[in-house]
C-alpha cells in the first residue's frame, strides 16, 4: 500500500512538472515571461538579461554606469533677460551691467556715482560757509568775523564796501545752494541711465544684425503735386536706401 502511495505521487509529480514546462514554453513563444515559482534575485537578473536586446543592454549601461556630466552653459549662444537686468540695476547700481556681461561700463556708472556725490558734498559744504558768512555780515555783532576767511590778504571790510560784499556773499550762497541742487539730480540721472542701460542693453542682446548690410546713394526726381507749374512740380535730388 505505501509503495502504491509513493508511485502515485510520483506520476503526480512528474505530470505537474511537465504541465509547468509546457506553459512557459508557450508564453516565451509568445514573447511573455511569467514566472510560476518563487525565484531568487541572481535568477530574476538572468531571466531578465535573456530577454534584452543588444541595444538595449548598451542603453541600460549608458544611462546608469556611465557618470553623468553637468551641462555646461555656452556663453556664446546665451541670451540676457531684460526684466531680471532691470530689476538687478534698480536693486544695486551696476548689478546689471554686470548681469549682461559688459564689465567695461562699472567704472563709468560707479564713477558717476562718485563724482555726483563729490560735487554734492562739496557745494554742501561751501553753501554752508557762505551762508554763515552772510549772517555775520548781516548782523551787527563785530565777533562773528567769519567771512573774513573769504577775503585776500591785506583785504578789510568797512562801512565803504560792506554793501557791495553782502551781495557778493549773498549771490555766492545762492550760487552753491543751486550748485548743490543739480548734483543731486545728476546723481539721480546717472542711477536713471544706469537702469535705462541695463534694460536696453539686455533687450538689443536678442537683436539680430544682419551682416548684409548696404547703403545706396543715388539722384532721383522729387514730384511736388502742390505744385502747379509743370517746371517747378519736379526737382532733382538725393535718395538714400538703407537694407537691413
Amino acid at each position: 500500500m505505501a509503495q502504491s502511495l509513493s508511485y502515485i505521487a510520483r506520476l503526480l509529480a512528474v505530470a505537474l512538472f511537465s504541465a509547468i514546462a509546457t506553459a512557459v514554453a508557450a508564453q516565451e513563444k509568445n514573447g511573455q515571461i511569467t514566472t510560476a515559482w518563487p525565484a531568487t534575485p541572481e535568477d530574476s537578473v538572468v531571466t531578465a538579461a535573456s530577454v534584452l536586446t543588444h541595444e538595449d543592454s548598451m542603453k541600460l549601461v549608458t544611462n546608469d554606469t556611465l557618470p553623468r556630466h553637468r551641462h555646461k552653459r555656452d556663453w556664446a549662444t546665451w541670451r540676457p533677460s531684460p526684466k531680471r537686468a532691470l530689476w538687478l540695476a534698480i536693486v544695486l547700481p551696476g548689478a546689471g551691467q554686470i548681469y549682461n556681461r559688459k564689465y567695461w561700463k562699472i567704472p563709468i556708472v560707479y564713477g558717476g556715482f562718485l563724482g555726483c556725490i563729490y560735487a554734492m558734498r562739496w557745494n554742501n559744504q561751501m553753501l554752508r560757509d557762505y551762508s554763515q558768512a552772510y549772517m555775520d555780515i548781516m548782523d551787527d555783532d563785530p565777533t562773528t568775523e567769519s567771512y573774513n576767511q573769504f577775503l585776500h590778504l591785506g583785504m578789510k571790510i568797512d562801512d565803504s564796501n560792506k554793501a557791495r560784499y553782502q551781495d557778493l556773499f549773498r549771490r555766492r550762497k545762492d550760487m552753491y545752494r543751486r550748485w548743490r541742487d543739480l548734483s543731486v539730480f545728476c546723481l539721480i540721472g546717472v542711477y536713471a541711465i544706469s537702469i535705462v542701460d541695463a534694460y536696453v542693453d539686455a533687450s538689443l542682446s536678442e537683436f539680430d544684425i544682419s551682416k548684409n548690410l548696404s547703403l545706396k546713394v543715388e539722384p532721383t526726381i522729387i514730384n511736388n503735386s502742390t505744385e502747379r507749374n509743370p517746371l517747378r512740380s519736379n526737382s532733382l535730388g538725393v535718395s538714400c536706401c538703407l537694407n537691413f
